[in-house]
């Protein structure tokens, strides 16, 4: 089948947007983001939002999916599936070449694999039924419906945990819910690196994104009104630094501590993809940085299918 998709993925400080940038500029196509925590207006260095990364020969390669919410609002794999599904069918009719880009795996499979994501509306009736329940038995509850949770802090917080439940009950009873799937054929590319090389990379971005302000970005954020307990749940960089502010650790505990948490996401990012392969989705590993390699199996792709690039 033709392709009309290009997905290019990898864990945290691969590099893998610089790559999407460049193939986007070459082929005249656009960036569709696949970034569970850049889709947030002001989290821009700790979720290595650089905007600059998008300008590529004096022009801006168009993106989608980034800064598109404030951060005190929730963003699903529900509404990312929907808006995902939108963007690449008017790129299509454009006869543009999409290009999804990031790290988070859940995100990507969804639309790979064709998840099923109902769009749950709120339920005043279930939302009373369960307000008076214990959180050990809400959680019991959403466990027996989806024993293996991809977010575990659903099940600490009650309204997260109660949105849950009304999610998955919807999935369970899909009779009301029809969803139409483009057809998508993707060429999915993974940037791999060697863990020594990688730990180097999260180190030197981490102390790069320190030096550019990402203590007084988090600061900034918790001053505007977002909550600590709001920060916390974006996890990593702005987990750590919110502690941090609070004085419940010491800088060097924090810098130290964010690297190890840094280096643990990378490999559960990895162990996501992986998984993937094992469920069917093909992923072409490049090694990092290695442009010329990527090109030039997108340019083989193409060449046997005569798709995009003949137009």
């Amino acid at each position: 089948m033709k392709k009309n998709l290009i997905v290019i993925l990898g864990p945290t400080a691969s590099g893998k947007t610089a790559l999407a940038v460049r193939l986007a500029a070459e082929f005249g196509g656009e960036i569709i983001s696949a970034d569970s925590r850049q889709v947030y207006r002001g989290m821009d260095i700790g979720t290595g939002k650089d905007l600059d990364a998008f300008r590529m020969d004096g022009r801006i390669i168009p993106s989608h999916l980034i800064d598109i919410l404030d951060p005190d609002q929730e963003f699903s794999v529900f509404e990312f599936q929907k808006r995902f599904y939108e963007i690449f069918s008017v790129l299509r009719k454009k006869q543009v070449l999409p290009l999804l880009v990031g790290g988070t795996g859940l995100y990507v499979e969804s639309v790979l694999t064709r998840y099923f994501m109902p769009d749950a509306e709120p339920d005043a009736r279930l939302r009373e039924e369960l307000a008076g329940l214990p959180m050990e038995e809400l959680q019991g509850m959403l466990l027996a419906m989806k024993p293996r949770l991809h977010n575990q802090t659903d099940l600490q917080d009650r309204e997260r945990l109660i949105r849950k439940i009304e999610i998955e009950r919807a999935r369970k009873n899909p009779s009301n819910h029809q969803i139409r799937f483009p057809e998508i054929h993707a060429g999915v590319f993974g940037i791999f690196w060697e863990r020594a090389e990688l730990k180097k990379r999260i180190s030197a971005r981490l102390f790069q994104r320190l030096a550019e302000g990402m203590i007084e970005e988090v600061s900034r954020l918790h001053e505007e009104g977002i909550s600590w307990e709001r920060l916390d749940r974006f996890g990593l960089e702005y987990r750590f630094i919110a502690r941090y502010l609070q004085k419940k650790t010491t800088r060097d505990e924090m810098t130290a501590g964010l690297q190890t948490a840094i280096g643990q996401f990378a490999k559960r990012q990895m162990t996501w993809f992986r998984r993937m392969e094992k469920r069917g989705v093909p992923i072409e590993w490049i090694p990092g940085g290695d442009y010329p390699a990527l090109r030039g199996r997108v340019l083989e792709m193409f060449s046997r299918e005569k798709s995009f690039l003949d137009r």
